[in-house]
């Protein structure tokens, strides 16, 4: 049999179900090969096209990142217990959306492909307005979910828990590295496990170098910190043995020492494979890890920026990324930024602590009061939740099944009120987070995985399983893509009718006035956010100038220990004003110069740009600015229903739009007071810089001070005007993008005669459909 005759074969095999989601011939032609590919059974496709099998860990060349929108959920190997695993239902409901979405894009394709290769502003309209929507579709949209906790709290043993996958991330005596992210997605694109490793600069690890020798050497000028010493000297020790000694940056650097990760030197990254989430793990050790239970084994964690692990097959994370974090930040300027990123772009936290120490314990709390002010008003984050893991420790052997349980109930519903109650303390986090977006778990992650049948109360890893679940499902990107599409067809229809030119003429008469009033109300709302955020900066220079010099103090002398404090206050001024010491402990004058004003504006700043619930910036203007379309389609004006669809798509389309921009603008907005303050301070940080010898340490200590008195009159006004000027441009921006957009889009539905468009009412019914099914 030829292939000719093997394909027909085939294809006729599944005629049927192309008869069910309404592909006919002529459509046939239109599909791609993923789109055939969603209506062909899987296992069709495997005996088509089996894959190889292949125990071991693979290196891949270096790859880019695929930005395409995750297709399919693959089959791969997973710990998963079948009872976890997605309800069919849900399994039911996903297949669903994939064959609406290839019906969908297919019909738009074979549609667009008749219109006429014309000059005319409709039909370029048309065609730019799909490809924007498969754009947006096609973009990959994944909720971050940031996990912190110190080494030993069960962080990686939870997320292997979460996702149902054992030995995916490593876990037990060795001490995992503090530095290094790792994201955890899924792999939509082949069935095999997968670890992209990034690596630093090679200009950034020269520059971290001269550092790290610094602290590592011996100056008898300077009284050492032993810690930090120590921290350097072990740093330097994983990568280079005991060969780093009484060597220069510039011999580190040389090539015979990277020959085991030539992508570093490259800039290139390292993409390694594996069929399994155990050989994987292990391949992953030496660049994640920071001790080894191999004497003199390398260890490539302090050239890591990121680690990013994908699981395949796990709809978990399917639009949710987990990233495993650092505490504070980090020294590496890079990864520091990175880390801030992250941060700023989680739209959940998990705060991951023993369940013993839960609510005495001070990093987790240390780490919350650190990082609220980046995750609330400063990035987008909606929930807290606080973690207390091995809820399991405490069973007693001498107590039944029955009395075990009982017990530790008792001792979950106890941990959970000393964690709100310290919870109700946190005066800075709570300025930025309400008590409703905050929730305490009580998990045991080692129970959990050897799939035994527990009492939900007795872990909630099930509870965390149904939030990442509920992250996945508020990403609508089928049911807008089809309403769109809806909205696009509707338009056509319409202005391939004449009928009815005075009904549109009377409606887009009413709509132009009512685009008039809702602007208004629009711009009223926005001026009266400006007038209240002036009046909070005006409060918050006053406090600055008058609080300055002693904020200063509070860093400038926090350190008590005489001269080892030098290094530390050199490396602050080398890095304009930021450092983070070995120890982890965060040191920033731009941050507490700027906290007075920062401290003012909280309050407003939440209500305007909020990141909880549902009314949207600017006191929900923007979500409750609407033409009324509906009510005009429902009523008065049924013969423009057409037309009064294509507006309603397009109203929610530029409002989702903006309240997108304004999420991303009001981040650069918040962090603008620090930002100025830092350019204004850069002066003085490059004259301490350049101060040596003796007393050196008190005089930068004197140069900082003295700019700070001088400049105060100016540097925070400057810091004001700069943020208003900010506010004033965003919101200069959505009124005009709001006022064009609905502006075109009342113009086109109801001006425009377009004798040469296609009829599609056929398309226009299928759709409708769609779009109601979906609802």
């Amino acid at each position: 049999m030829d292939n000719v005759d093997r394909n027909k074969l085939f294809v006729s095999k599944f005629t049927p179900t192309f008869q069910d989601h309404e592909v006919d011939k002529e459509s046939l032609y239109c599909l791609e090969d993923r789109d055939i590919a969603d209506l062909i059974p899987k296992e069709e496709q495997s005996t088509r096209d089996p894959e190889t099998s292949d125990s071991s860990v693979e290196v891949c060349p270096s790859k880019t990142n695929d930005k395409g929108k995750r297709k399919l959920d693959l089959p791969g190997e997973s710990s998963q217990s079948p009872a976890r695993k997605r309800p069919r239902k849900d399994i039911q409901g996903s297949n669903k959306e994939k064959r609406i979405l290839s019906d969908v894009k297919n019909i738009m394709r074979c549609v667009l492909g008749k219109l006429p290769n014309k000059d005319d502003k409709l039909i370029k309209f048309l065609k730019e307005r799909e490809r924007n929507n498969l754009k947006d579709l096609e973009t990959e949209k994944s909720e971050l979910v940031g996990v912190f906790g110190k080494t030993g709290a069960g962080k990686s043993s939870l997320i292997n828990a979460v996702i149902g996958v054992k030995g995916l991330l490593p876990s037990g005596s060795i001490s995992a590295c503090t530095s290094v992210m790792i994201k955890v997605e899924a792999n939509m694109k082949n069935p095999k496990y997968e670890a992209d490793i990034e690596f630093i600069t090679k200009e950034e690890w020269k520059e971290e170098l001269w550092t790290l020798i610094n602290f590592a050497g011996d100056n008898e000028d300077q009284e050492n910190d032993e810690d930090d010493d120590q921290d350097s000297v072990e740093t330097l020790s994983l990568l280079y043995g005991k060969e780093w000694k009484n060597k220069t940056p510039e011999n580190l650097m040389d090539k015979k020492y990277y020959s085991e990760i030539p992508e570093f030197l490259s800039s290139g990254r390292k993409t390694l494979t594996s069929d399994t989430a155990k050989k994987l793990s292990s391949a992953l050790d030496k660049y994640t890890q920071s001790e080894s239970s191999e004497e003199d084994a390398k260890r490539y964690w302090p050239l890591v920026k990121c680690v990013t692990v994908r699981v395949p097959n796990n709809p978990l994370l399917q639009h949710v990324t987990l990233v495993d974090l650092p505490g504070n930040g980090d020294r590496n300027k890079s990864r520091d930024t990175m880390w801030k990123k992250v941060i700023r772009s989680c739209s959940t936290v998990w705060i991951v602590t023993d369940i013993n120490r839960a609510a005495s314990e001070k990093e987790p709390w240390e780490i919350l009061k650190e990082s609220c002010s980046l995750m609330g008003n400063g990035g987008q984050c909606r929930q807290i939740h606080f973690i207390c893991t091995k809820s399991d420790m405490g069973r007693s052997r001498n107590h039944s099944a029955a009395g075990v349980r009982a017990q530790i109930l008792n001792e979950n519903d106890r941990a959970k009120t000393k964690v709100r109650a310290e919870f109700s303390k946190q005066k800075c986090v709570k300025k930025q987070f309400s008590e409703e977006c905050f929730k305490v778990f009580t998990v045991s992650s080692t129970e959990f995985l050897k799939k035994k049948r527990l009492d939900p109360n007795e872990t909630e890893i099930p509870k965390l399983q149904n939030v990442l679940q509920e992250l996945n499902d508020s990403h609508s990107e089928t049911f807008n893509y089809v309403s769109r599409a809806r909205g696009i067809l509707s338009l056509m229809q319409g202005a391939s009718s004449s009928k009815g030119d005075d009904i549109k003429k009377n409606v887009r008469t009413g709509l132009e006035k009512k685009l008039i009033c809702e602007l208004q109300e629009v711009r009223e709302a926005m001026k009266a956010t400006l007038t209240a955020f002036k009046k909070c900066l005006s409060r918050g220079v006053n406090k600055s100038k008058s609080s300055c010099e002693k904020l200063l103090k509070s860093v400038l002398y926090a350190e008590d220990n005489g001269s080892a404090f030098h290094r530390t206050l050199k490396c602050v001024v080398e890095k304009g004003g930021i450092h983070i010491t070995n120890k982890g402990k965060s040191i920033n004058i731009n941050m507490k110069l700027a906290s007075c004003l920062t401290d003012c504006i909280d309050e407003e700043f939440k209500k305007t740009f909020p990141n909880e619930g549902n009314s949207g910036p600017f006191n929900g203007v923007i979500n409750a600015f609407s033409l009324g379309t509906e009510k005009l389609k429902n009523k008065k004006y049924k013969n423009a229903k057409l037309q009064l669809t294509f507006l309603m798509a397009e109203e929610e389309k530029i409002k989702t739009e903006l309240n997108e921009i304004i999420r991303e603008r009001k981040k650069t907005i918040y962090r603008s007071l620090e930002k100025t303050i830092k350019e204004k301070m850069k002066p003085c940080y490059d004259g301490a810089e350049k101060i040596k010898g003796k007393g050196s340490m008190n005089n930068m200590r004197q140069t900082i001070e003295e700019h700070v008195r001088r400049s105060k009159d100016v540097m925070f006004t400057h810091a004001k005007n700069a943020m208003m000027e900010q506010l004033e441009d965003l919101m200069s921006e959505v009124l005009k993008e709001l006022k064009s957009t609905m502006q075109e889009s009342i113009v086109l539905s109801l001006k425009t005669h377009a004798v040469s468009i296609p009829d599609v009412s056929v398309e226009l019914e299928k759709v409708n459909k769609h779009c109601n099914d979906l609802t």
